[in-house]
């Protein structure tokens, strides 16, 4: 990674659907992590550019750009980044291809907050302890 980018901690959370990302947003930071949300999957992929996330909970069905079109080009962009899939539509088909494209974890809405949240502060840790171990 270059020297000018950054390694963010923060959790972002990227959503079309307004209610769902506000709802997510405050079970995130009421779990006492931080939260950076994004409507738009080109702000987000910004943003990610700029400060590689750790950890990314993508819906999948987006008008702009699909999910899994965003978890491709974040793959890319910041490889260390664990993405975690969260979908309206039980679609085996678009689970397998999530899975299939490095995503580690994958949920429906309306979320199950402990599963969840473990879910995000295992791929946080996780992450947290691979940077470690490169910088040692």
């Amino acid at each position: 990674m270059p020297a000018d980018q950054q390694i963010s901690a923060t959790v972002c959370l990227l959503d079309d659907d307004l209610s769902v990302l506000k709802a997510t947003g405050r079970l995130v930071r009421a779990a006492g992590l931080e939260v950076k949300t994004f409507s738009d999957p080109y702000a987000f992929l910004q943003h990610a550019h700029e400060h590689h996330p750790w950890v990314a909970v993508i819906d999948i069905w987006m008008p702009a750009m699909n999910g899994l079109e965003v978890q491709s080009r974040i793959r890319s962009i910041a490889p260390e980044t664990r993405v975690i899939v969260l979908t309206s539509k039980d679609d085996p088909a678009i689970h397998a291809k999530a899975i299939e494209g490095g995503a580690f974890a994958f949920f429906l809405k309306p979320v199950a907050g402990d599963e969840f949240l473990e879910s995000v502060r295992t791929a946080l840790n996780g992450t947290l302890e691979s940077h470690a171990e490169d910088a040692a």
